[in-house]
């Protein structure tokens, strides 16, 4: 690969402003990107090789910057038609020129104007009734971090059903979750998790939800859940999450794995942008039940998602 890269110039890729990038430098990045999509799912690479059919020892070198040159020989192609590598690759029809065009707009914008542009299009094209979502409550956040305890007190205050989207899952394909990845994978898992939560929205006008912790990797289904659904994040350290879990009696999270708390740190820094898209955060390490609650209380108080629908 090193010789190929010497002698063909299209290893040689340059960057948008016509900078020249290093063959190393867009493998590591490429490499990085997998590995981050990986933590965000809560994917080992054992099972990412299993459910994609690609070999643990690829996926290594893959993440750690040795990817085939074959991505880089693609990339500069997509340079000289002058469209992005995601243009080349996208599964389906060619998108609207349009949606492409707005695509590149929104590139070209700061992260608070993003933010803007965001809030706008949901304001003008979202049929979410406000006052309807904030008549259902979804906890977010790492497994541990007190969904079903804290959702199950918030929903008898309230008089209102606590669903457990995971349980959802279970009844509906009639297995457990364990099962439901060995049979499926993550990509049909997480289909799944769309169908039942979008069951849920269809069948139920009030609720407090518990959803998985990997449910914010999905886009769609997260967008889903945003804004339709008045979100609170539970978030506490890695720590507490594991000491949290193996309290329970589950010692899975330690099972065979001496670096569990280092991946368990790798999943929850790469979440933690996607779990701060929730309306408000609820800090819960270092409290008790009951203060963990209080605080959950006063945030929905304060949205509104605790008062009755008006008859």
């Amino acid at each position: 690969m090193s010789q190929l890269a010497k002698t063909n110039p299209a290893t040689q890729p340059s960057a948008a402003n016509g900078s020249t990038i290093s063959d190393p430098e867009y493998l590591k990045s490429l490499g990085e990107r997998v590995r981050e999509a990986r933590a965000r799912r809560g994917m080992t690479r054992k099972i990412l090789a299993r459910d994609s059919g690609v070999s643990e020892r690829y996926l290594a070198q893959l993440e750690f910057g040795q990817g085939n040159v074959s991505i880089l020989l693609l990339r500069q192609i997509a340079k000289a038609l002058d469209l992005r590598l995601e243009s080349l690759t996208t599964d389906g029809p060619e998108p609207p020129v349009e949606l492409s065009h707005t695509t590149e707009l929104l590139r070209q914008l700061a992260p608070d104007q993003i933010r803007r542009a965001h809030a706008m299009l949901l304001q003008n094209f979202s049929d979410v009734d406000p006052a309807a979502r904030r008549s259902r409550i979804a906890l977010i956040g790492l497994r541990g971090a007190g969904k079903s305890t804290l959702g199950a007190l918030l929903a008898e205050r309230l008089d209102v059903p606590f669903i457990e989207l995971d349980r959802v899952i279970e009844q509906a394909s009639g297995v457990s979750m364990g099962v439901i990845f060995d049979l499926y994978g993550q990509s049909g898992f997480r289909r799944l998790e769309r169908q039942c939560m979008d069951q849920i929205l269809e069948r139920h006008s009030r609720f407090v939800l518990s959803t998985g912790g990997g449910l914010v990797s999905e886009h769609g289904t997260f967008e889903r859940l945003l804004t339709s659904c008045f979100t609170v994040w539970l978030r506490a350290t890695a720590e507490d999450h594991m000491q949290r879990v193996i309290a329970q009696g589950d010692m899975r999270p330690m099972a065979e794995n001496r670096e569990s708390m280092a991946d368990l740190r790798r999943i929850l820094s790469v979440r933690e942008p996607l779990y701060g898209e929730a309306d408000v955060v609820v800090e819960t390490s270092g409290k008790s039940v009951s203060e963990s609650f209080e605080a959950l209380l006063k945030a929905v108080e304060a949205s509104g998602a605790t008062q009755r629908e008006q008859a």
